[in-house]
Order: structure tokens, then sequence, then C-alpha cells
């Protein structure tokens, strides 16, 4: 008997029995939790038949075969055609099936050659089938491209005014310009030469990861856009070295380290620098600056042409930012986005530990003199005048919402649009104040002379997702039926939702209405908001709420789990509440839409996005459950002398101060793969005239994404998640870094489709830009250095494309 089963069939057979076995026990389970019937009476035909070939009995192949059809048409019941969905489902089974076909099962089974004819025929069939899933795949990609209409044509005129406000050949902001655009009016490079792209130059800055920093749910984020001024780039690393590159060699010029401790940040990110130069330069030093900020809370200012301190900023080149904060642990409060240079002043708010607990440091944003270091202003919604300077002894109100990312700006109208975010502890509520509901989750105009509000518009009631606005919004100005413009500004959202609004007014100019969302069993005490802004008037990029059919993994075997957690954790669709017990978050805190935004053709009024479709988890647990697992530890508060016990990873939320912790986690099956179907990854284009979407796809491949962490994979065009931003340019091209397979693409801005693409040496998780050298060539730069969240590779590099020398020439 041990012989016979330590055979190939032996095995075969017995690897079939617990496969299922594994069908009928947790089918059961799925069965007795209201799921899917097919799996219980699916692991009884595999378990008789993984039965019949440890007997060396062929009988068994044909049960195999008869249970194989069985769950193809049960796939084709549930998904249709649909490749990617119907994959999880019958490809390994396929592959088993292929096996078991094979001469070295078949004969020791049978004597008859008619049957191991059979056999071969049917190994064909599931060849074919599996074939057949894969080209399915690549169909159903095609066929979730999308056109509905043609772009508008470019209105040169109107893209000159609009976009020229810094220099046709500058790249002063994230954005290019304060307006947030990331457009550039460059028309070198064209769809029709782009696939002659070569690679220009790259540099490796040196900072890389150190031992410890890829700890569970630390992460490393190589995640700058540089900034181009003049015939130089000047961008920071994650460890918050600042760089000045040569923009036509990449020759490094000058590094800045501020050697800033950085052991107790969670995340070790830096997306850009800003610029300021004196409005009556007289080429002393420090005339034209750089300004950034440390990993330990400083602002400082450099001379942009030696990287030296600026010593009349400040003290000695720094401010620091924790001053009138109060008390602030270290890694509590930092600054992960680029300041905003505008109007002469410098602009910034600051990073939270959010989640962490009730009263943490205040999201107060402030505005200094970019000569002096001063403190212009502060907005701080906790007092009831909110730029009233502190008198002694007063501290910032603590536990507001706070402003992370990236700030725009109209400068003629002398505004600052602030991205807010929300009261931390984020996923409980019941004790916000009347400021912190008011202000959450809300865009929020700050007139930069008088430092008074001038309106705000929210975008989510009593936020208890961490839905904050992750990067202020995209200014446009939209052509009015009997001539002149409206002044306009797109918001892009965590839920992948758009608002559209009236830039000096803050009023829709597209339909918002308020819409009833799920109530049902939030954490005891809590209060929701009985309805939510839904912008109607716009297209949505928000994903439909999940059935179990939806639902995948990359075998069978993890997809059955998947569905088993479906079916046992709380979901009511988008804004289930947060509660006790585990819940669904679908979309979660990490957005359809993130840090980098959506870019605006202002030729066209067209706006392109990248979205990203993951589902999270999120268990509510009592404080004392929390102590009991160790999650959390216990902690006085701000007013005892207790150092500050950071909890074991960064998924959990201890949410001190209140009755309940949070644990967040993405939703991925046990082998590591996504509970949910492709496309994982999108890129469309909305016409902001008609306001439809003219084309959406999916993006991207899964090549450098595999289960278990790994980076191998096959190149299956599924979509793929993103993180950074895309650009946009005259000459009618789109390029983006951002995915999770190491790649800096160009796409065709008319249709969508990838017109090029080049190799990057990690993780292009960054938003690259685009300007002419002075060798007059198109340069295409990128940083690529990975990022720990997403799991991409690691590097330290930065890498330029321009056209060959003698085609640039030649345009």
């Amino acid at each position: 008997m041990l012989r016979r089963l330590f055979s190939l069939p032996g095995l075969t057979g017995l690897l079939i029995c617990v496969c299922g076995l594994f069908f009928l026990v947790v089918g059961l389970w799925l069965l007795s939790l209201g799921g899917s019937a097919y799996y219980l009476p699916a692991g009884i035909l595999l378990s008789v038949s993984g039965f019949l070939i440890i007997e060396r009995r062929i009988l068994g192949l044909w049960i195999y075969l008869l249970t194989f059809v069985l769950t193809a048409l049960w796939a084709l019941y549930e998904v249709g055609l649909d490749g990617w969905k119907l994959m999880p489902r019958l490809l390994v089974l396929a592959v088993l099936g292929l096996w078991c076909s094979m001469p070295f099962i078949t004969r020791p089974l049978t004597l008859s050659r008619r049957q191991r004819v059979l056999a071969a025929v049917a190994g064909l069939f599931y060849l074919l089938v599996g074939a057949g899933v894969i080209g399915a795949g690549y169909i159903t990609s095609e066929r979730l491209y999308v056109q509905h209409a043609p772009l508008p044509a470019a209105a040169a005129a109107a893209a000159e005014t609009e976009t020229d406000r810094t220099g046709r050949n500058e790249w002063r902001h994230y954005g290019r310009t304060p307006a947030g655009e990331r457009y550039s009016p460059l028309t070198q490079l064209t769809p029709d030469n782009v696939a002659q792209l070569a690679p220009a130059w790259a540099i490796h800055t040196g900072d890389v990861m150190q031992p410890g920093e890829d700890k569970k749910g630390r992460e490393f984020n190589f995640e700058a856009t540089p900034i181009k001024v003049a015939n130089r780039l000047y961008l920071c690393t994650p460890h918050r070295q600042v760089l000045a590159l040569n923009a036509t060699t990449g020759k490094t010029l000058w590094t800045y380290d501020p050697h800033n401790v950085t052991r107790a940040n969670e995340y070790l990110a830096c997306r850009g620098v800003a610029y300021y130069q004196s409005p009556t330069p007289t080429n002393a030093p420090c005339d034209r600056r750089i300004i950034s900020t440390t990993a330990d809370a400083k602002l400082i200012a450099l001379d942009a042409d030696t990287g030296r301190l600026c010593q009349d900023f400040g003290a000695g080149g720094r401010v620091n930012l924790t001053d009138l904060m109060g008390k602030v642990p270290p890694g509590f409060h930092f600054i992960t986005s680029q300041p905003l240079v505008v109007n002469d002043r410098v602009v910034l708010g600051g990073w939270i530990y959010d989640n962490q607990a009730r009263g943490e440091p205040s999201g107060v944003v402030r505005a200094f003199d970019p000569q002096s270091g001063k403190l212009a202003w502060a907005w701080d919604m906790g007092r009831s005048d909110p730029t009233a300077p502190l008198k002694p002894g007063e501290t910032y109100t603590r536990g507001t919402p706070n402003g992370w990312g990236t700030y725009t700006a109209d400068p003629a109208l002398g505004l600052v649009y602030i991205p807010l975010g929300n009261a931390t502890p984020d996923y409980y509520g019941a004790q916000r104040r009347p400021f912190d509901d008011k202000y959450s989750s809300a865009i929020v105009a700050l007139d930069l002379a008088t430092r008074k509000e001038r309106w705000h518009f929210q975008t989510v009631h009593h936020d208890v997702w961490d839905f904050d606005l992750p990067i202020g919004p995209s200014l446009v100005d939209l052509p009015q039926p009997g001539g002149g413009t409206l002044p306009a500004l797109v918001q892009t959202t965590k839920m992948g939702q758009l608002f559209l609004l009236d830039r000096r007014t803050g009023k829709p100019l597209a339909q918002v209405e308020e819409r009833p969302v799920p109530q049902a069993d939030p954490f005891p005490g809590e209060r929701l908001s009985p309805t939510q802004p839904y912008s109607t008037g716009m297209p949505t990029f928000v994903p439909a709420n999940l059935t179990e059919k939806d639902l995948w993994g990359a075998t069978p075997f993890d997809q059955l789990w998947c569905r088993v957690q479906f079916r046992r954790f709380g979901y009511q669709g988008q804004y289930t509440p947060p509660g006790l017990g585990t819940r669904i978050a679908y979309p979660a805190f990490d957005g359809v839409m993130d840090w980098y935004g959506a870019s605006i053709d202002p030729a066209r009024h067209v706006l392109i996005a990248n979205t990203s479709y993951i589902p999270f988890i999120a268990e509510g647990v009592t404080e004392q459950k929390a102590l009991r697992r160790g999650l959390m530890q216990p902690w006085a508060g701000w007013e005892s002398n207790q150092p500050y016990p950071k909890p074991k990873e960064f998924a959990v939320g201890p949410q001190y101060g209140t009755p309940y912790a949070e644990i967040v986690r993405p939703w991925l099956s046990p082998l590591g793969a996504p509970c949910n179907a492709p496309p994982w990854g999108k890129l469309a284009a909305i016409d902001l005239q008609s306001r439809k979407i003219s084309w959406e796809r999916p993006v991207v491949t899964t090549r450098d994404m595999n289960i278990l962490n790994t980076h191998t994979n096959a190149a299956l065009p599924t979509g793929i998640f993103t993180m950074g931003g895309n650009i946009i340019t005259a000459g009618g091209l789109i390029f983006m870094g951002a995915t999770a397979d190491d790649y800096l693409r160009a796409f065709d801005e008319a249709s969508g489709k990838e017109l090029w693409r080049g190799r990057l040496p990690a993780g292009g998780q960054a938003t690259p830009i685009t300007y002419l050298g002075a060798d007059g060539r198109q340069y295409v730069v990128i940083a690529a250095g990975g990022h720990g969240g997403l799991g991409t590779r690691t590097g330290d590099g930065v890498v330029a494309w321009a056209l060959p020398a003698r085609r640039a020439a030649g345009k």
C-alpha cells in the first residue's frame, strides 16, 4: 500500500484527495454562511477521484474530468467569459488535469490502449481550457477598454495663457505650476516619435534602505518629484538628503545631508522640495534658495547654488516646526509633501502619526517668510479666531484635522487650497469637537494676504473611514458658452469621486447630492452622518460594491478562503461603518486616488487620472482585548511623563483615549493575492466640458508582482495598483511610472494606448517631470526607488530618457 501511495499516481491521487477535502470542509463552512453550494459536491467528487487514483483505478480520472466539466459550467454561470475571474476557478484544476493525463500517470492505471488515448484527449481538453482562460484574460482586458468620445481639440492660445506663468521650460512645483495641472507645453515628444526614446542618464543618490527599515508596517518610499529651475534639478531622498543635479547630464552638483534622526518615523518619504527667488536679486548667497523639511520636523533653507544652509533663515538655516505644538514625541509630526512657495510665503501643514490617540499634535497650517523664516501667520481651526497670534504659554489646538498633502494655489486670486484630513483617531469619532466635524476631509481656501478662510467644502461628513483629502485640487479655467472662462478646480478623493467647484467661492459647478449611507452596527457610542455627499454631476471612479462572485485568489483554494471571509466579515458596501469585529473597507484609506491626484490638460480641458482598486479589512476590538492580545501597551496619556508606547506594527491603531482599537490591513488571500478580481489599476480621461469619460482602460501588468511577495511573474495585463502620478504634454502624451511593475510608460492622450515603456531599476512610485535640456532635447525624468507599502523593489535611482540627439535636433 505504501509503495503504491508513494508512486507518481499515488502522490497525485493524494494531492487530489487533499484538494477535495479542503473543498469539502471549507465549502461546507461557506454553505453554512449562506455562500456558494458548488464547493461541497466538488469536494466530494475530488476526494473520490483522488482515492480511486491511489487505488490505481482509471475511473478516478473520469470522475476528475466530470468534476472539471461541472466546474467549468459553474464558472461560466457565475462570471461568464471574464477571463480574469475564470482564472482562479479553472486554471489550477486544468493544470492538474493535464498532469493526470500524462502517460506516467495513466499507464499504471489501465492496460487499455483505448482508455489511455481517451485520457490523452482529455489532456488536450485541459490544455485548451487552460490556454483559453489565459487568452480570455487578455480579451477581457481589451474588452474593458472603453472609448466613449474623442477628446476635444486643443486650444493653443488658452494653453499658452494658462500654463506659462512660471516659464515654458520650468517645473517649479509638484504640478509644474502652483495650480497643480502637471501639464507641460513642450511638443518635441509626440505619439509618432516617443517609441524612439532612449536612456539619457541615470544616477544613484546613495540613500538606500537601512537595516530594520523594512520591518512590518514601516515604509521606505522614494516618492520625490524633482523640480527644474534653469538647467538644474532639485529633489530630496527618503532620509531627507537634498540633491542638485545638472538637468542635461545628471551630474550631481551638490548634496545636503541634514543628518536627521529617522528611527521613530513610520514613513521614510519626501515627495519634493520648493524653490524661492528673492524679488530683488543681488547675486548674494541665498538669493535663490531651496526650501525643504527634515524627518525631525525642521524647515530648512539652502542656497540653490551651493547647498549650504542660509544663515539668515530661522536659526542658522533651520526653523523648528514643533515650536508651540506642545508635547510632540519623536515621529509624531513631520512633513512628507513639499512646502508650497507662493506670493512670497512658504505654506505648509504636516503629517501627524494618526490613529494613535486623542489629542495628538495640532493640524495647524502655517505660513513663513521665505527669507527670514519668521512665522507670517497660522491658521488654527480650533481657536475662535483661527489666525490670532498665540498668547504666552498657549499652544496650537491639539488633535485637529491636518493638511499633509501637496497644496495648490491661485496666485492671482491670492488663495491657497488646503486638503484636510481627520481629527485623530481616524476610526472612532464620538468624541470629536464641532470644529473637527466642520473641517474634517474638507478643502479650505485661505487668503494668503488676510490669512482668513474664504470658503470650505466638505467631501465626507464625520469621516470615520480615513477618507482624508491627500492632495490639493487641480485648477482649470473652463470655457463658457457666451465667451470667457470660469475659474474652477477639480478635487480628487480616496473614494473615487471628483468634485468640480468654483475656486473663488467653493460652490459646486457639477451637481452634488446628499445620499443615505449604511448606519448598521457601528462602534457603541459612535454617531454617524446619515448621508454623504455624492458628486453626481461628474463621472465617478467609485468601485461597485463587492459580491461573492467578484472575489478572487491565485488559486481556487485561496479564492474559497476569501469567499468564507466575505461571508464572515461585516460589509454593507461603501461607507460600511467601522465597528467591533472585522469589516471590509472598499474603498479604504489608500484610496482609489491617493497623494498624487490627477493631471489636467488646460488646452483640451481634459483630466487624466490613474486609479487603484484594492479592498482592506478593518478589525475593531475593545481596548482591553487589544491589550490582552499585545497589540498595544498601557499608556497613561499625554499628561503623564510615560513615553509613548508605539504599537508593534503600523497596521494597529491603538486610538488611546477611546474605548476601541482598530487594525487595518489590505484584504489579501493566504497566498498574498488580492481578494478582489482584476482590473486592479486603470487610466482614464475625462472631458471636463462634457463631464463625461472619454476613455478608460486597465493599465500595465503583473510582471514584477507575485504571490508570497516575490518579484517574478508572467506579465499578465490585469491592470495593477498605482502609487504615483501622471503628467501630460502638449505633444499629446501621458507619462506615468507609479505601477507595481517597474516601468515608466508613455500613453497616447487621445486613446490611452500604451506607446512606449522604459525599464526602471526599482519601483517608480513617483511622479515624473519633463523639460528641455541645455542641448535642446526634451527629457523625461523619474525617481525609481520603490515603495515599502506597495512592496516594489527598493533602490536609489533617478533615471532620464530623451530622443537621440540627431532626431531631437531634427525636430
